[in-house]
């Protein structure tokens, strides 16, 4: 009988050995399963934080008489304005002494833009002569490209090819500015940004050079303003301004 008791022990005892054992198992499995689902939500929020942005950002586009009226708008903004894209219709040998001139002159600072830069705030960055200049997000910052595709409009570098860049990227957060310029290069592009929420000003008719660009923005619906030379920098600043709450 003694022999039969204690074995009757054992087999209750390896099964409370057993029962504590696929407990502490089934514990463990569930915090590891919250874990991995409270990791897997962080992830997600973490890449949702990763690539989106409130920056604002200024995109201009120009052509002939653009580099007057380019020095007029740059000279006039103060040295921590949001980043500015700016795609002057030029030759690859005149792009670098353009922007080395205005940046002699403006109190941001101004250079040719180089492939794959981080766009920064009181910098503008023109567009060489030889390349497009595009718009793309590198996680929650902007930065810029450079492509050799073939010409759009007949122009490398295309006003149009930056402006829908900014439009896909940049949406609400962009403020686009057509200046003088002959042709039809930015109109499309710069009512593609006004679908995405960007808003849009077109020099007007008086103060232009030549009112190509322009017309042909305001006539398809892509400007949401349409202003005078001398006044866009302070359209341009009253709209950051007012704006700058949601940022």
């Amino acid at each position: 009988m003694a022999s039969g008791k204690l074995k009757e022990l054992a087999v209750d005892g390896s099964a409370l050995i057993r029962n504590a054992i696929e407990t502490m198992i089934n514990r463990e499995t569930d915090q590891a399963g919250a874990a991995g689902q409270f990791s897997a939500d962080a992830s997600g929020a973490c890449a949702a934080m990763r690539f989106s942005s409130t920056e604002k950002l200024i995109v201009i586009g120009a052509s002939t008489g653009g580099t007057e009226a380019i020095k007029d708008v740059l000279t006039r903004l103060p040295a921590d304005v949001p980043g500015i894209l700016v795609t002057q219709h030029m030759p690859e040998a005149f792009t670098r002494s353009f922007a080395a001139r205005l940046n002699t002159l403006c109190r941001i600072t101004v250079k040719e833009a180089c492939h794959n830069e981080r766009i920064l705030p009181g910098h503008a960055y023109i567009a060489p002569g030889h390349s497009h200049l595009l718009l793309r997000r590198n996680g929650a910052h902007y930065v810029t490209e450079l492509s050799q595709g073939p010409p759009v409009n007949r122009h490398r570098p295309s006003v149009d090819v930056l402006f829908r860049s900014v439009a896909s990227v940049a949406g609400a957060n962009a403020l686009g500015i057509i200046l003088t310029g002959m042709g039809k290069d930015g109109a499309l592009g710069m009512l593609e940004m006004r679908r995405a929420g960007s808003h849009t000003i077109a020099q007007n008719e008086a103060s232009c050079v030549v009112f190509g660009m322009p017309r042909e923005a305001i006539a398809v619906g892509g400007a949401s303003e349409v202003i005078a030379l001398q006044d866009i920098a302070r359209h341009m600043l009253d709209y950051l301004g007012r704006h700058s709450d949601k940022n």
